[in-house]
């Protein structure tokens, strides 16, 4: 039998497999795998950038606002998730920001301008953000074996994702630009039906929330340097997400598998390196730690030859992945408000720099010379380990009673978005 959420229930025979993730309910399943398309979509078109650009008479910096309106979108979708899916409950919200995936992402490939390929992505954005902030939700909710076994599951679809999106975008952009975004729109579709016929519909969450909450808990100081410092690494992040493609200048496939092998580092340096790194050295000191070598790493690779520019692209996603599990962690804990409001108000704040950085990289170099957009970026990444250093007592709280299991209500909150 299963519950509302159609997990199982006591007595069901998932329970003799509980401690296994791989033995879950097929509403599970359905999820999870709607989780990879949707996180294959943030490094789809890294490896078919210069061919939109060639195909649509784009500059460089045109086709990098595929990436800002994306996450503009998405960082202003953060006041607005919680607050709908806490009207409408998760099941018909995840279903909600599927079909705008879907929609979108099919509009996306029928672009006759870049223009109108930006705001597509745009729509692309909402929905994603709508699918991914309640996917983890439904997903603990759903599946056997406890929160910790989900959040693996979880964990390892984003880590999937962010390694076969370029790989995707690879295989079918070597044909035409516009055979990803059809792909997306494709498997996007089949995940809404999946999720229509395996997941029963959810309980309404008690409270409901309101739009301001999450700018209301970025007034907790320790919450807001976490925010502060995460939003200047993310420009660091997102200038090698989407302006490394441009200085690779590869064929899809060459520039796909490149970002196929940082997805790989950086999912097995999130899941499987972060957490032992904090249990030895802490939390603030990994973090400013990575911090420093990431930028050091964007600095060669914007000075380097080819060869060093591809190795250090590939680098790049094992101190990313480290980033990117101990910002979570930090921003769990850190705030007295309630985690979903308060994972609401810090991501507002990140994304923002990962609509920024593909804007300003390509226009940096415009006004100067292709090297500078990668100092931009390293200097970024030390002002965020800057601001560790110096709010290290509003952060040293979290980062010491850090606790190995986290409630349910508590890690579904940050790793949901």
């Amino acid at each position: 039998m299963a519950n509302s959420m159609g997990g199982p229930t006591e007595g069901d025979t998932f329970d003799a497999g509980a401690g296994s993730i791989l033995r879950q309910p097929k509403a599970v399943w359905a999820t999870a795998g709607a989780s990879v398309v949707a996180f294959m979509g943030i490094g789809l078109v890294d490896p078919i950038l210069p061919s939109i650009a060639q195909g649509l008479d784009a500059t460089a910096s045109q086709v990098s606002l595929l990436f800002t309106s994306y996450f503009l979108i998405t960082a202003v979708a953060m006041l607005v998730t919680g607050f709908v899916s806490s009207r409408i409950g998760g099941r018909k919200t995840l279903l909600l920001g599927l079909a705008l995936v879907v929609v979108f992402a099919g509009l996306a490939g029928t672009s006759g301008s870049v223009g109108e390929l930006v705001g597509f992505r745009a729509g692309w954005g909402l929905g994603n953000a709508l699918f991914v902030s309640t996917a983890l939700a439904v997903i603990v909710g759903a599946a056997a074996g406890g929160s910790a076994a989900a959040i693996l599951l979880y964990e390892s679809a984003l880590g999937l994702g962010m390694a076969c999106g370029p790989l995707l975008g690879a295989l079918l952009g070597n044909a035409s630009w516009r055979y990803p975004f059809f792909g997306t729109a494709f498997l996007m579709a089949v995940g809404f039906l999946c999720i229509t016929v395996f997941l029963k519909e959810q309980p309404k969450p008690a409270r409901k929330t309101s739009l301001l909450d999450p700018i209301k808990a970025l007034g907790h100081g320790g919450l807001a340097s976490a925010a502060v410092s995460s939003f200047f690494y993310n420009y660091t992040f997102f200038t090698v997400l989407a302006f490394t493609p441009f200085v690779l200048n590869m064929t899809p496939y060459k520039s796909g598998a490149v970002f196929f092998c940082w997805g790989v580092l950086l999912a097995v340096f999130s899941v499987l390196v972060a957490p032992r790194l904090q249990a030895r050295f802490g939390s603030l000191k990994v973090l400013g730690g990575s911090l420093v070598l990431l930028a050091a790493d964007v600095l060669v690779l914007g000075y380097g030859d080819h060869t060093t520019a591809v190795v250090c692209t590939i680098l790049s996603g094992a101190f990313i992945g480290v980033n990117n599990t101990v910002y979570t962690e930090l921003a769990l804990g850190v705030s007295d408000a309630p985690r979903p409001v308060a994972s609401a108000g810090y991501n507002f704040v990140r994304w923002f720099a990962a609509a920024a950085a593909p804007f300003f990289a390509p226009k940096i170099e415009e006004w100067s010379n292709i090297h500078i957009p990668f100092v931009v970026a390293a200097v970024t990444a030390v002002l965020g380990a800057v601001v560790v250093l110096v709010r290290r007592n509003a952060l040293t709280h979290e980062a010491e009673e850090l606790q190995p299991q986290h409630s349910t209500e508590d890690s579904v909150a940050v790793f949901a978005n």
